[in-house]
Parts: C-alpha cells; structure tokens; sequence
C-alpha cells in the first residue's frame, strides 16, 4: 500500500533528514517508526502526503507515485491525526469531525450524520459532545475527535504523528486500547511515529528503529526486543528488553497448568479428596458449565471439621480476583499477579476456565517465545533445554 523506493531527503544547507530509504507498509499493516528526536522518521512519514518532498526517490500509495498526484487531493484521501490535534477552536465538534466530508462534496447533513457516526465509533456521544467546542474537552477526548476526523472520508491510509503524546500515561494507555480495537475493526494501512519505544511495541505490526536518516531495523515487535540487528538496535531497545517482550508475549494454552478442581455444587468431601489426591493448598472451583466461580483453600476444608466434612464447596467458595483471557500479554498477567500478591493467575477464553498461569509458567512461556524467534518454530515446538544457555 505504502512503498518507500530509494528515498533521500536532503536541504539546501547540506542536512540530511532520510538517506536511500526503502521500505513498504502492507495494507492493513500499523508500522511504528520510533527512534531519537532527529532522527528522520517525521519527515518520512511527511513525505507520504507531501508535506515534505523528497529529494530524490519515490513514494508509492497503491502503486501510485505521489509525486505526480494533486497534493490537495491527495491530503484530504489520507488521514492525518497529530499530537496537537490542529481542531478549529471556533468550530464544534461535530463541526471539526464533519469538515473532511463537506470539502469532498458532501452535503452538510451527509456530513454531520458522518461525523457522528464516526463520534460514536470513537467512544464520544455526539448526542454529548458532538456541540461542544474543543476547549471544552479533556486531552483524551480532543484526540479522539482528530482520530474521528481523520477516519471522517474512510481513507486506506493512515498517519499518526505522536498522536497519544500529549496526554498523561493513564489517558494513553486507554487510547492505545481504544486505537487497536477500531484497528481491529478497520484494518486501515497506518504509519505512527512515536519517541516511545512501549507505544512503538504495543501498536505496531512492525517496528522500523531509527538511526540517523536509516532504518536500522524493520521487524515485527519480538523480533526487534529478542534479536536486535545490531549494537545500535540493542542500545536503543535497552537492557530491560526481556522484560519489555512481556509486552508482545501472548499468554498461550501450552503455558498454564491445571491445577485441581471441584465444582460449586459439589460436597465438600469431594474437595477433600481433590486436594489430597493432587497434594494442593488449593483447588478451583466452577460451575457445571466450566465458568470460574472461585477458588477453596485447603485451610477452609480443614476448618470445616474433622472427618468427612459437611456441606457443600460453594459454602467455602472465595472470590477470584486475579485472572485475565488467553492471548493477553505476559506483561498484563505480571502486573495482575503484583496487583493481587497472587502465586498464581486463572485464564479464561470468555467465561471458559483454561487452567492457570504461574510465575514459573510466566518465566517458561517468555523463553519459549524467544526461542521460537531463534529458530523460527511455533512456541509450543521449544525445548527449554535448548533455551536455557541462551
């Protein structure tokens, strides 16, 4: 979708901002651009809508070279969301968002009822906010508003320019999730240039790390934190890379063990006898139909009285805190377990219990993923021999 072809940006005064640069974004791809402040990963971006022209090279969108195409026409067929934002303070918000509509022909009805289509995919009721003007919005809530505006003509092509550098680490967070849930949904071809190398790993498909005019790297996150190109890359991605691959580490099936368990309705008995039969402080407890009700501690079977205990498991049944779904981040499953003071996590695919995850099946499951990237095999075909000199 996006083609980068021997691409050299250089000025008057002899600067050179990108030196034969050569790359290209598949569509529906997100490619985070990240390295240090001058490092020429804006004015790449920038060349895509012409902003900034190259100096030599070309740049392709669907095989066209956007060097012969209008550049009006060509900016308002590519959406552009800034850290800034750039709302017309004058103007509301359903205003702002339907102004990219209005300017391809639309009529102004067509264009507010786009507007607010588009204000209610972002999580903003334009019903509520779509009268307001951006002075009186919060941070997160005005870049949602350009995030709208820029998908307001349905573009293929999307740039972000730190769009989520402006807000405070809580907001952000919340608007990356919400970024790659309509991701999801929409599967636009974006480029994102951001400083942040976490927001870097945590959206793209693809990483490119920047040195000074090159790319030193393109690769997928795991790749970048697990085998860097070289003594650049790995400075740059730092020492705690290990622990930031926690971040792009889905927690998998392979990696829980199943630990003892008794249903809700079961005699507490039967709890006795799970527990002894596996040797376990502990035993889960779900409903028939394998939904996670809790967990029965060994300490409250005891209490429950000597010999064959009366009663049933739900009477003894505590509230299960700490879990998360399968396929979430190993980073996401430490920060629950340090939330929680928990040995262990529950996983559930939906209201499905699949096992549980502990800190030794948390540490296993990363090296696994490394050594997949190693050899190039599915996580589940490691040894963890072969792992452990790594």
């Amino acid at each position: 979708m996006i083609r980068f072809e021997q691409v050299t940006k250089r000025y008057p005064d002899g600067t050179t901002a990108v030196e034969d640069l050569s790359f290209e974004v598949a569509e529906g791809e997100l490619v985070t651009l990240v390295g240090p402040s001058g490092c020429g990963k804006t004015t790449t971006m920038k060349m895509v809508n012409r902003l900034i022209e190259p100096t030599s090279g070309r740049v392709l969108v669907n095989g066209e070279d956007v060097a012969a195409t209008d550049p009006v026409r060509l900016r308002r067929s590519i959406g552009y969301v800034i850290q800034q934002v750039g709302l017309l303070p004058h103007r509301t918000v359903l205003d702002n968002t339907a102004t990219v509509p209005r300017l391809l022909g639309g009529t102004r009805r067509q264009s507010r009822e786009r507007a607010a289509e588009l204000l209610d995919l972002v999580g903003l009721d334009p019903a509520v906010y779509g009268g307001r003007y951006p002075d009186q919005l919060s941070g997160g809530q005005r870049q949602r508003v350009g995030v709208a505006r820029a998908l307001a003509a349905d573009p293929p092509v999307l740039l972000m320019d730190e769009p989520f550098g402006a807000v405070d680490p809580v907001v952000r967070e919340r608007l990356q999730n919400e970024f790659l849930a309509l991701q999801a949904e929409l599967r636009k071809t974006v480029l994102l240039v951001t400083h942040d190398l976490e927001e870097a790993v945590r959206l793209g498909d693809r990483i490119a790390v920047y040195g000074h005019g090159r790319i030193e790297q393109l690769d997928a996150p795991a790749a970048v934190l697990g085998a860097p190109a070289n003594r650049y890359v790995a400075d740059f991605v730092g020492a705690d890379r290990g622990l930031k691959r926690l971040s792009v580490t889905p927690v998998e099936p392979g990696d829980l063990e199943r630990p003892p368990v008794v249903r809700l309705d079961d005699p507490l008995g039967t709890a006795v006898g799970a527990l002894a039969a596996e040797g376990s402080r502990w035993a889960v407890v779900l409903d028939a139909e394998n939904r996670l009700h809790g967990w029965i501690p060994a300490d409250a079977v005891r209490a429950a009285g000597p010999g064959a205990p009366a009663g049933s498991v739900r009477d003894h049944t505590r509230r299960m805190e700490a879990w998360l779904p399968v396929g979430a981040p190993l980073k996401q499953a430490f920060a629950t377990m340090l939330q929680h003071d928990a040995g262990w996590i529950a996983v559930l695919d939906g209201d499905r219990f699949l096992g549980v995850l502990t800190p030794t099946g948390l540490h296993e499951a990363l090296r696994r993923s490394v050594g997949a990237q190693a050899q190039a095999v599915r996580r589940e075909e490691v040894s963890l021999d072969t792992v452990a000199g790594a």
